[in-house]
């Protein structure tokens, strides 16, 4: 994680924050639209995993947490779960907590995991790899509550990566990033630069540019990540503090 998250983006907000995925879920949220269930479904695709970890934390086994992270998203996403929500609600990744709760809450009275979820899955992913996924989660020191924080910090992260990696890749740049990604970690060891210099066959100081750009695009993007999660752009700072504190905890 860059020391300098906070940074401001190189894009201005105000360019991109109006087709952000929760933004244009909350403007369009009683017309539906091809555009809006993609942003939702995107929204809910990157939540997949944090809500997984956060229900198997809460004690259910392998199965029975994958089932209920399937089930819940499939009634989040059939039902209109967003007409009651204000447009000034706040943060997709609150709101969407609270539906899942209410939505655990409901499932102790309804029959067994067999009759969740029929049909075809509205989220498709790999459930074992989520499991392999938990396995490596801290055994006992986080909370429900601390574990999806954390999983939602660090997806954040690891979308903006991603995104990061396909822009260098699409430039003809792989090389490049692969070599330099982690400089995007923090500190650079005395004599990293030269040696990434030697690899990439170019001097120190177009590599130590080169590392500089890198982490300011990474900082956009990851801004941008966040600004997808919240519904005003003046959350995205708070959104962004407490993004380092739940990573620093």
């Amino acid at each position: 994680m860059p020391h300098e998250a906070e940074a401001q983006p190189i894009i201005p907000p105000a360019q991109w924050f109006t087709t952000t995925h929760w933004s244009v879920v909350l403007t369009a949220r009683r017309i539906p639209s091809p555009q809006t269930e993609a942003a939702l479904e995107k929204l809910c695709r990157s939540y997949w995993y944090p809500l997984y970890a956060y229900i198997r934390r809460q004690g259910h086994n392998p199965d029975d947490a994958q089932d209920l992270t399937q089930s819940f998203f499939t009634r989040f996403l059939e039902h209109n779960y967003l007409e009651s929500v204000e447009r000034d609600k706040g943060k997709f990744r609150s709101f969407l907590l609270a539906c899942l709760n209410h939505f655990l809450s409901n499932e102790r009275d309804r029959a067994n995991a067999a009759k969740r979820g029929s049909g075809k899955p509205l989220i498709s992913l790999d459930d074992e790899t989520a499991e392999e996924k938990y396995q490596l989660e801290p055994a006992s020191t986080l909370t429900p509550a601390m574990i999806y924080e954390r999983r939602w910090a660090l997806t954040v992260l690891e979308t903006a990566l991603e995104r990061l990696r396909i822009e260098f890749v699409q430039s003809g740049r792989e090389e490049q990033f692969n070599r330099l990604k982690s400089f995007l970690e923090g500190g650079v060891g005395r004599g990293e630069y030269d040696l990434a210099a030697a690899d990439l066959r170019v001097s120190s100081s177009a590599v130590a540019m080169a590392v500089h750009r890198l982490r300011g695009r990474y900082r956009e993007m990851i801004r941008e990540e966040v600004a997808n999660t919240v519904s005003e752009p003046g959350e995205i700072d708070a959104e962004m503090r407490h993004l380092l504190t739940v990573l620093a905890s």
